[in-house]
């Protein structure tokens, strides 16, 4: 585990400004003048290994990312939704809507999920906690590395984003 302080700290030494973390969770605003993301998550994954000797994966999400979690996701759109059992799992690459057929979410129903680019939304019905629809399982059937948060931390995460740039 790393603390969030060194973190922030290594991140800064990096020169990326802004710097700004999210509970003990991986979450971090940083600002920088790349506008390639998975180039700049290149920069912080290999700075990590040199500093703190841990290979973990990281995920850049932008502001875009973090407002069409809320526009594009058609769970969202149904009366009375239960927000606690809607997560979003942001991925490191762009997937084809075809990329669904290969995560067989029929064996999860009643869960659902819809693929979004680079984010496939995800309604469970009973929870988070009580499926096999999780972020493992995502990864190793998509190849992908993946990145999972609910929709209070995504709303969060956006309204900090909101204050940050105001």
């Amino acid at each position: 585990m790393i603390k969030m302080e060194a973190l922030k700290n290594m991140l800064e030494n990096m020169g990326f400004t802004g710097v700004e973390t999210y509970i003990q969770s991986g979450n971090v605003f940083v600002s920088s003048e790349e506008e390639n993301g998975s180039a700049v998550g290149f920069k912080i994954k290999q700075e990590i290994y040199k500093v703190f000797g841990h290979d973990v994966p990281v995920i850049v999400v932008t502001k875009n990312d973090l407002e069409l979690c809320f526009t594009n996701n058609p769970f969202l759109k149904e009366k009375e939704v239960d927000i606690k059992k809607l997560y979003v799992a942001f991925i490191s690459k762009e997937l084809s809507s075809s990329a669904i057929n290969e995560l067989k979410i029929s064996q999860f129903k009643p869960d659902e999920a819809v693929i979004d680019g680079n984010r496939i939304f995800i309604k469970y019905a009973v929870g988070a906690g009580k499926t096999r629809l999780d972020q493992k399982y995502i990864e190793k059937k998509l190849n992908v590395t993946a990145t999972m948060r609910n929709y209070n931390t995504v709303s969060k995460l956006l309204e900090m984003y909101q204050e940050k740039i105001e």
